[in-house]
């Protein structure tokens, strides 16, 4: 029982650590999703962005400068959204690794569980054998039966 104790101890341990896992793995799920709402607003940016078919050279100049920025900006943010999206990844793997050795010891648990129950099975089967080899066998006198007989 003090194993299945320890055994306890270690099981909350993993838990505790798959928990905070899963609460990364929404953070950073999160931070994703912020990623790419920024990328999408960055593109539509770029995309409402006109270069004047007609004006002054630096008004003409300025819109370009300014398109070129605005595709600069575009740029980092799918960096950003790839570099979440590989962060998502990695502590979803981190997730399942966490699991696993959670869900490892449980299996552990469950087997000490059984070999117990095994045990105390068996104990309970030489106990109940060890009263039947050592009880006298009856007898029946006449049309009776006498428990114990005679040796």
């Amino acid at each position: 029982m003090n194993r299945l104790f320890r055994l306890g101890a270690v099981l909350r341990a993993r838990q505790a650590q798959e928990d905070a896992a899963k609460a990364e793995v929404v953070r950073v799920r999160r931070a994703a999703a912020d990623a790419a709402e920024l990328a999408s607003r960055r593109e539509a940016a770029l995309q409402e962005a006109e270069v004047p078919a007609e004006g002054v050279a630096p008004s003409i100049a300025a819109a370009l400068a300014a398109r070129q920025a605005l595709a600069a900006d575009l740029s980092l943010a799918r960096r950003l959204v790839a570099e979440r999206s590989q962060a998502v990844h990695e502590r979803m793997r981190d997730l399942t690794e966490k699991a696993q050795a959670r869900r490892a010891v449980e299996k552990l648990i469950e087997r000490q569980i059984a070999a117990e129950r095994r045990l105390a099975a068996l104990a309970e089967q030489r106990a109940l054998d060890d009263i039947a080899a050592t009880r006298r066998p009856s007898v029946t006198v006449g049309s009776e039966q006498v428990p114990g007989g005679v040796w």
